[in-house]
């Protein structure tokens, strides 16, 4: 049961980054420019950049969770950059894949992102008693216990206690798009959770299924493809996401066309560039600086 878990949060963590980021209180999502230049960074793997621009919005929205939402994603972003978790190397492999990362994660990161985090969840809670179906609230909450999840399973390997977050991850997902049906980004939860789940051993998944888990590997590419299609802050990394799926499932094309576009929108990132490469025959034997 905990092999599948460990990938499957890599995959929430994005989810919930991006459900909080899409709670504004307008119908349609209102973009920030200081977290969408912060975001921008992130992609482009400019982590310090990116943090400074984050902290710096939390400063004047002190009452929105969203700002340490934003920092504890960096944080927790980055680690899985520098472990190799946002590759097709780990996704390729199974054992990576469901297992999780090898060695520890850093220490001083792992500090900035639970103190980020706890201090999102926090927030949101308190504006999710005054009011139920507030959508800045279960978008934060959606991420928070995403990312969290994420950090067990993947970088901890704890991937027993990281269950019942997976779960409350997707149940705020799911609460969210309800109130907030435009709010694409949910859908990355949801769809990582069922491609993973998906692609464990049949008798895993019956195990998972009487934990209120299920799994399929159709329905998750199709949700995390609404992502990269109608997604804002989370676009990015469900594109990032789906690609890797796509290769997983020999649809080279898909892959290659969805890691083409994040190397044309993210020139300055060297991650889409030298994964177009590993899928592209013609790049294969001259691959990118």
């Amino acid at each position: 049961m905990g092999r599948g878990i460990r990938a499957l949060a890599v995959l929430l963590f994005f989810a919930s980054l991006n459900a909080a980021a899409q709670q504004q209180k307008s119908a349609a999502v209102t973009s920030v420019p200081e977290l969408d230049a912060g975001f921008r960074l992130l992609y482009e793997l400019k982590f310090p950049e990116a943090r400074e621009r984050f902290v710096e919005w939390r400063k004047s929205h002190p009452e929105e969770p969203l700002g340490d939402v934003s920092i504890a994603a960096s944080y927790l972003y980055e680690e899985f950059y520098r472990q190799g978790v946002l590759t097709s190397e780990f996704f390729l492999n199974d054992k990576k894949f469901l297992r999780g990362i090898e060695g520890k994660p850093d220490e001083a990161r792992k500090k900035g992102f639970q103190e980020a985090n706890h201090r999102a969840r926090e927030t949101a809670v308190g504006r999710l008693k005054a009011d139920p179906s507030n959508a800045d609230a279960l978008l934060a909450l959606t991420l928070v216990a995403g990312m969290q999840a994420d950090y067990l399973s993947v970088l901890e390997r704890r991937q027993l206690d990281s269950l019942k977050l997976i779960k409350e991850a997707d149940g705020y997902a799911k609460r969210l798009l309800a109130v907030r049906p435009d709010a694409a980004d949910a859908w990355l939860a949801l769809g990582a959770a069922n491609y993973i789940i998906g692609c464990l051993p049949r008798t895993t998944r019956f195990f998972l299924w009487f934990g209120g888990i299920h799994g399929d590997k159709g329905l998750g590419m199709e949700q995390l493809r609404k992502t990269a299609e109608h997604g804002h802050y989370l676009r990015p990394y469900a594109k990032m996401l789906l690609a890797l799926a796509a290769r997983r499932e020999k649809q080279n094309d898909l892959a290659q066309r969805l890691l083409a576009e994040l190397t044309a929108e993210f020139p300055e990132s060297p991650l889409y560039a030298a994964e177009l490469a590993r899928v592209t025959p013609q790049m294969r034997a001259n691959p990118p600086n």
